[in-house]
């Protein structure tokens, strides 16, 4: 079955794997949309999703922590209030009408949040807002679970426009928001569906996932030096806002 994967889908999910990981995302979302534009079941988007967002921050995770770049306290803090609401977004059972739309919808936000400017401020002069971040932690996780996504595209622009930290530690904090929330939705879309329609769709995509390691790995290694960070955003929003476009179209 693995072998049907079609080889365009597999050149778009490289792809946006190259992109998202350049800016620090998982690109949940729009691994979800690219298989929904595809015809796949709508209740095995999130699995699918998650598992290449999981496969794509891993790695960007483990090289802020070992540049001490997570700024973990609160990391940790902003991620163990989503954690368990993603869980339970992830056992929440919706129609596929309502999970398109809101994926849709998840998608032209995740455009627009990209083209918003990102400024370098410094943890030392955070708004008298980014004390309230934590409030916003467990909708997005809940968010995430529900749709397959990791949540950090919607987290990291609150995080700059508050001035939480500085650009990089924001960068970091995000990636490892995208991990834990997507390995809690995961565990709650298990809950729901059962490890065998997991492995099942695992077994199937293994193509995609394969795409998402490499073009994960470029995408944060090499695609940053090569290209204009704000080229690259802009790029990125392009494709969500097309894909994202197009799935609302077609309700």
């Amino acid at each position: 079955m693995a072998g049907l994967v079609p080889l365009a889908l597999v050149a778009a999910f490289f792809v946006t794997a190259l992109l998202y990981a350049a800016v620090g995302f998982g690109g949940g979302s729009t691994y979800a949309a690219l298989l929904a534009l595809s015809g796949l079941d709508y209740r095995l988007l999130p699995l699918v999703a998650l598992a290449c967002n999981i496969v794509v921050v891993t790695g960007s995770s483990v090289r802020f922590a070992r540049a001490s770049i997570t700024p973990w306290r609160g990391a940790i803090i902003l991620t163990s209030l989503a954690a368990p609401a993603a869980f339970l977004g992830g056992m929440t059972p919706i129609s596929q009408s309502s999970f398109l739309l809101l994926l849709g919808a998840s998608l032209l936000l995740t455009g627009v949040t990209m083209l918003l400017p990102i400024g370098q401020g410094g943890d030392a002069n955070p708004t008298r807002y980014a004390r309230f971040m934590p409030f916003a932690a467990a909708p997005l996780g809940y968010l995430a679970g529900l749709v397959g996504i990791g949540g950090g595209i919607f987290l990291a622009p609150l995080l700059h426009l508050t001035r939480w930290h500085n650009a990089r530690a924001i960068a970091a904090t995000a990636s490892f928001f995208i991990l834990v929330n997507s390995l809690f939705g995961l565990a709650g879309q298990l809950a729901k569906h059962g490890g065998g329609t997991f492995a099942g769709a695992v077994y199937e995509s293994l193509p995609l996932l394969l795409a998402v390691a490499v073009g994960g790995q470029l995408g944060s290694l090499f695609a940053a030096r090569l290209f204009p960070p704000r080229i690259i955003r802009w790029l990125t929003a392009a494709l969500v806002i097309w894909v994202g476009a197009r799935l609302l179209l077609g309700l």
